[in-house]
């Protein structure tokens, strides 16, 4: 699906975790509509062959991993160096674990480095560039961020950091000039959850909870990007748009057909 709203010619526009799933078709949305476009991630690979069949003069890509501070400042850096200027931020990467916390928890560094550090490592680079072109970042969060999911404490703590960090960053960055927005997509067919898309049954169970009756793709998630990232959302700021399908529209008790 193209999405073609909106007028970003001459905009400089970062997504990490760009080379595939709701980053990528962020990131192609943003070319369609005029912008110049760097994506991020941590496979070299992968970030090439999200970018081969498109213009290389409006095009970066740039290996590294958010969750490491000198990774980070060398992204946004890289990223100005080479357009100029940076007007948008997506903090797309992330990191998923799931189970009994007890089983799991030995996880949380790895999910801690990515989902939260790697936001603060980004945001600390990226806001003094936002700054002087009166810019703005969109997180890529969750739904999981808003309430609790049954084994996924590490998961959905991790988020609603995130999110605290939008509301709050919000408040310190307005007067200045910048915007902090997040979207909260929930289950979304990704790479990062295809073996769970493939079975029938446990799809079947996410689907069950879905208002519109299908799980989500990345290309419902990208034209919300694009929205809040626009001049037309330039008087929202500290908020979060679920791309859900009706999924958090729900109190929590069974769909029962």
């Amino acid at each position: 699906m193209t999405v073609n709203t909106y007028d970003f010619a001459g905009k400089t526009v970062l997504v990490t975790g760009g080379g595939s799933g709701i980053g990528l078709a962020i990131a192609r949305a943003f070319l369609d509509n005029g912008a110049n476009v760097a994506i991020s991630g941590r496979t070299e690979s992968t970030l090439s062959a999200a970018f081969e069949d498109q213009p290389g003069d409006r095009t970066l890509t740039v290996a590294g991993d958010v969750g490491d501070p000198a990774d980070a400042e060398a992204l946004v850096r890289g990223v100005v160096d080479r357009f100029g200027q940076l007007d948008v931020v997506i903090n797309n990467a992330a990191a998923i674990t799931g189970g009994e916390f007890t089983d799991t928890v030995d996880e949380w560094e790895r999910i801690r480095t990515t989902n939260i550090d790697g936001f603060v490592n980004l945001a600390r680079h990226a806001l003094p560039e936002l700054e002087r072109v009166g810019g703005n970042l969109v997180a890529v969060s969750s739904v999981s961020a808003l309430r609790g999911d049954w084994g996924q404490s590490l998961y959905n703590a991790s988020k609603a950091a995130v999110h605290n960090f939008i509301h709050s960053l919000a408040l310190d960055y307005g007067g200045r000039g910048v915007r902090l927005n997040a979207v909260a997509p929930a289950f979304t067919l990704t790479p990062m959850n295809e073996e769970v898309a493939q079975d029938a049954d446990v799809l079947a169970q996410f689907v069950n909870r879905v208002a519109m009756g299908r799980p989500g793709r990345p290309e419902d998630v990208a034209p919300a990007v694009l929205f809040l990232a626009s001049g037309d959302a330039a008087y929202i700021t500290g908020a979060t748009l679920t791309v859900d399908g009706g999924t958090s529209a729900s109190t929590g008790q069974p769909h029962v057909q």
